[in-house]
């Protein structure tokens, strides 16, 4: 291949490839290995659903009804755009008996829209609105490997995981809101054969970016200098000032973020046990530190005496908390982005850190929804979380919960742990 990131050449021919395809595919299914014809992006998703056990004959799972379907799109970032979507792509899919959909950033799809013969027989495989496709619970396909790599990305036949989904090319782009830079979700198209072209893949990154440009224009301008603070899921959080966006250095983000958290201000003592590990780090380092960021925010925005910011922050994180402290625990998982500032070994920020999964993590256990709990396991942060798996898997009828009874086993060897309690009938 000369571009790793399209599935079929130019003047390939489609039949020959699907062959080699099917071929590797079940010597990867049988024996676990990969073939080097295989593409690294569909090599590395593979590996992927091993890991988290997709099973290559299963079926995506309808995670929202049409009463939480119908409330949860409306209020969604990507309603605003759909008008430009359907434009763009709707005469392309009718007339090539295609289908878009639009997922959110967990792989559900909230639209699936397109020609009635080709949404009869994505039915059939439950590509269907308020399904999950995500790439850990579906196996590889565009719209959930488009969110996991981060940009877009085509699939062409038994490049698929799953089996009864080999019949398919599907191409999609990942969409994100061009103040925050936060994932929303991704656009695919999904159709026949024709569609593995270079050109089906520029098509969809173009209606992306469409996308982003319209949520741009349609963003409401920043009001009264507040700042928006993007830490949670990222090593360097993403402060938007004014209009601009300042990536922070890891120093700056923890200083942020601990910032954001005491509005009335934080003395040079107390921020210095806060910030560093090292309790022998002198108030000299820290205010050459504040000083730099001064530098970059600006001397009307930091604030000393006691150290302070003077414009209210508007916080990923305080996001999260806000919406666990109403009780809106599906709203708050949507939210969270991943742990806060993960690599960060300020003490302060690890307890909020800490204080935040602990918080997230009993209220999905108590609430006991399975896509909640589904959604919190099949992240990055939640493989190896026993408790999480345990309750998932308690809750999980019979036949759906095989998957996650295995990974309770497996991360009961890991820790060392043996039978649980109430774990050991699993």
């Amino acid at each position: 291949m000369t571009d790793a990131w399209v599935a079929l050449e130019a003047g390939s021919d489609p039949v020959e490839r699907g062959a080699v395809l099917r071929g590797a595919y079940e010597e990867f299914a049988t024996a676990g290995r990969v073939r080097g014809t295989v593409r690294p992006v569909v090599a590395d998703s593979w590996r992927r659903c091993a890991k988290a056990r997709v099973a290559p004959d299963g079926a995506a799972c309808v995670e929202l009804c049409e009463e939480e379907l119908g409330a949860y799109r409306e209020e969604h970032p990507l309603s605003r755009v759909m008008p430009v979507i359907r434009e763009l792509m709707g005469g392309y899919a009718v007339d090539g008996e295609h289908l878009i959909a639009v997922c959110d950033a967990h792989g559900r799809l909230l639209w699936v829209e397109g020609h009635p013969r080709a949404l009869r027989r994505a039915g059939g495989m439950n590509f269907v609105e308020g399904a999950r496709w995500a790439e850990s619970v579906a196996g590889t396909n565009a719209p959930g490997t488009a969110i996991a790599v981060g940009r877009p990305v085509q699939v062409f036949a038994a490049e698929h995981f799953r089996r009864p989904v080999q019949e398919w090319t599907c191409a999609a782009a990942p969409v994100h809101d061009p103040r925050s830079g936060r994932l929303l979700g991704a656009v695919d198209i999904t159709g026949g054969d024709g569609l593995a072209h270079p050109h089906s893949l520029a098509f969809v990154g173009a209606v992306a970016r469409a996308a982003e440009s319209q949520l741009a224009l349609l963003a409401p301008p920043p009001t009264g200098g507040g700042l928006q603070l993007t830490a949670l899921g990222r090593g360097e959080a993403l402060l938007v000032v004014d209009g601009r966006k300042v990536r922070l250095s890891r120093r700056h983000s923890e200083l942020l973020v601990l910032l954001a958290r005491r509005p009335e201000g934080i003395g040079g003592d107390e921020l210095l046990l806060e910030l560093y590990e090292d309790e022998q780090v002198t108030p000299v380092t820290l205010r050459a530190e504040l000083s730099r960021l001064r530098g970059l925010l600006g001397p009307q925005l930091l604030l000393s005496r006691p150290y302070r910011l003077a414009a209210p922050v508007d916080a990923d994180f305080d996001t999260v908390a806000r919406r666990l402290g109403s009780g809106a625990v599906a709203a708050a998982l949507s939210a969270y982005g991943g742990p806060l500032l993960p690599g960060s070994p300020a003490p302060g920020v690890v307890r909020l850190r800490r204080r935040l999964e602990d918080q997230l993590r009993a209220a999905l256990i108590a609430r006991a929804d399975p896509g909640l709990l589904s959604e919190w396991a099949y992240s990055p942060w939640g493989e190896d979380d026993l408790p999480v798996w345990a309750a998932l898997a308690s809750v999980l009828p019979k036949g759906r919960g095989a998957a996650a009874r295995a990974r309770v086993r497996d991360l009961d060897r890991e820790y060392g742990a043996g039978p649980r309690g109430g774990l050991g009938a699993l």
